[in-house]
């Protein structure tokens, strides 16, 4: 278990898509410890990509800090606002998985949001979001800023995406997991 993944541990994850070496993933709002970007590496191998996408640049340069000490050329850092449809610079149905991986509360508008991740991701492929559902004592978003898993569900079902499976993980995390139709 890499550092970030007690309370997540997203390798559980990547055995429930079958995740495999020459895949692509994008981590969306990557954060600065990027554990889920150094998690996917060895999973999707030499000949996959993992992109680390996040709004903050100093997030991104801290991602590619630790890609080059870690002799990792198949990390692409990505700055865009998951927000807005059609800014990320990745080419469309490209993607095997994308994660929302603790991100989710934080977006305001997660209709687009989930909009984007479609436009990147193939069909078939797969939308994965975890994201709290109790707090740890000061852990955690406000209750007001959690995700509700049913109308997640539904912002996804408009965007062509179904509900395939419910990890899961612990008592403070949900884990869905989305594939595009």
């Amino acid at each position: 278990m890499t550092v970030g993944t007690a309370l997540v541990n997203p390798e559980k994850i990547y055995e429930k898509i079958n995740l495999s070496s020459g895949m692509r993933a994008a981590d969306f709002g990557c954060g600065r410890t990027g554990h889920v970007v150094f998690s996917l590496v060895p999973i999707v191998g030499e000949r996959g990509v993992v992109y680390a996408l996040d709004i903050m640049k100093d997030v991104l340069e801290s991602i590619n800090s630790q890609a080059k000490a870690g002799g990792y050329d198949n990390i692409h850092t990505v700055w865009t606002d998951l927000e807005k449809y059609g800014a990320a610079p990745i080419p469309e149905e490209s993607l095997d998985a994308g994660f929302f991986i603790n991100v989710m509360f934080m977006i305001k508008n997660r209709p687009e949001a989930i909009r984007e991740a479609g436009r990147l991701l193939k069909n078939e492929g797969f939308l994965v979001v975890v994201d709290w559902q109790k707090k740890i004592g000061p852990l955690g978003p406000p209750e007001e800023r959690m995700v509700n898993p049913d109308e997640l569900t539904q912002i996804a079902g408009k965007e062509n995406f179904k509900l395939v499976d419910k990890v899961p993980l612990n008592e403070y995390h949900f884990c869905y997991i989305f594939k595009k139709e």
